[in-house]
């Protein structure tokens, strides 16, 4: 699929994503990867978050929970003004911008989760307009009425009136940044804060042993299992119900976001995922001994090509078993098998909405610093008739 728009002088041609990489279209799998590590270069200052071609292709292809439409915009790039390849394939660096579109198929279905992101260097010349408008017809098509959106901030800015302030009373991002007004032009309306932030590997033995020996005084009754790139079949069901609390407990702030199920063959989808995408995964969960029910559980994912990077998944405890160190516990047991099975890890990365004092507070005592902060918007489509094209 593709189209091509006019914006004042430029012309950008949008290309949909192959789902291989070995597809004679795969030169837009790796655009889309450059696009992404220059982005994270100016916010970041690193690639460790950057889209890799492996998470592109799975998840164009994945389509039992999730549908996912990956777009790249290409621009002029010869004398057609409607043919901006100017005849030629696409390269990948030809590619200046790139869109996601994620459709859940499962719960929240009246939702599309929408991302834009323009090269760096070739902003204000009408691409992300072009992404989105295209991204905005995909998701009326498929009949959503609330698009979720993001964007990332470093670092986060002090109070102030250059500041907008999340309305949780957590968190703020800058009021005058390009991307800020790119989405208030649009409709969106900023429904929370997310911190983001990394913890330096090793950490110090004298740390995490006080924190271990605290939280194991405190978990009296439970015991925790460590899993490495498998959950075993006895414990899949329980890790589903997890997963799905995972979407009803965690602090959503105003998000309309409603229960996504689980189920034990999800979690098997969800681990392939992860090992085509080439990587790895821990998940430490506690179980409640006298019930023999799991009541918590944290989860990290590793890319096998970058070593010293980590990723914090999902993490919780269920409300009715809050109270006993269990958050705490399940993290230190991620970070010791980390120690053990990926001695060069170097560096977790993870993010908390702002008003999670709790998780927030355990993180701070593991060590974790804060680096940036992602507003979390939300867009009813009923509402954004009338927004301003931009």
């Amino acid at each position: 699929m593709s189209s091509t728009t006019r914006t004042g002088t430029t012309t950008v041609r949008i290309d949909s994503v192959p789902a291989s990489p070995d597809a004679p279209d795969a030169w837009a799998v790796h655009g889309s990867v450059l696009v992404s590590e220059a982005i994270d270069r100016q916010v970041y200052g690193h690639t460790d978050l950057a889209l890799d071609a492996g998470t592109v292709v799975i998840s164009v292809a994945s389509g039992d929970y999730r549908r996912t439409v990956r777009r790249v915009a290409v621009v002029d790039g010869g004398a057609d003004p409607e043919d901006p390849a100017g005849g030629r394939t696409p390269r990948p660096e030809d590619v200046v911008g790139r869109s996601m579109i994620a459709l859940p198929l499962q719960g929240n279905t009246h939702t599309a989760i929408v991302y834009v992101g323009v090269h760096p260097d070739h902003r204000g010349r009408g691409i992300g307009t072009a992404l989105w408008e295209d991204a905005l017809a995909i998701a009326r098509e498929a009949g959503r009425r609330v698009i979720l959106a993001d964007s990332t901030f470093a670092p986060e800015p002090p109070p102030g009136p250059d500041a907008l302030e999340a309305p949780t009373g957590s968190g703020r991002i800058p009021r005058h940044d390009a991307a800020t007004t790119f989405v208030l032009d649009r409709g969106f309306a900023l429904e929370q804060v997310v911190r983001h932030s990394v913890l330096e590997l090793p950490v110090p033995a004298e740390r995490l042993d006080a924190l271990r020996d605290d939280a194991r005084r405190r978990a009296d009754g439970y015991r925790v299992h460590v899993w490495t790139d498998e959950v075993p079949d006895v414990w899949i069901d329980q890790l589903a119900v997890l997963e799905t609390r995972m979407s009803t407990d965690a602090p959503s702030a105003g998000l309309e976001i409603e229960e996504d199920p689980w189920d034990a063959q999800r979690v098997r989808t969800a681990s392939q995922d992860f090992h085509d995408r080439g990587q790895g995964y821990v998940i430490a969960a506690a179980e409640h001994i006298p019930t023999g029910t799991l009541a918590g559980f944290s989860m990290v994912a590793y890319p096998h090509d970058k070593p010293e990077v980590v990723f914090q998944e999902d993490t919780l405890v269920l409300r009715e078993h809050r109270g006993h160190g269990l958050g705490l516990l399940v993290k230190v047991a991620v970070l010791d098998e980390l120690a053990r099975s990926r001695p060069g890890s170097r560096r977790v990365h993870t993010w908390n909405a702002q008003e999670n004092d709790h998780m927030l507070a355990i993180n701070v005592a593991l060590g974790f610093a804060p680096t940036s902060v992602d507003a979390e918007w939300q867009l009813r489509l009923e509402d954004a008739g009338d927004a301003p094209a931009g």
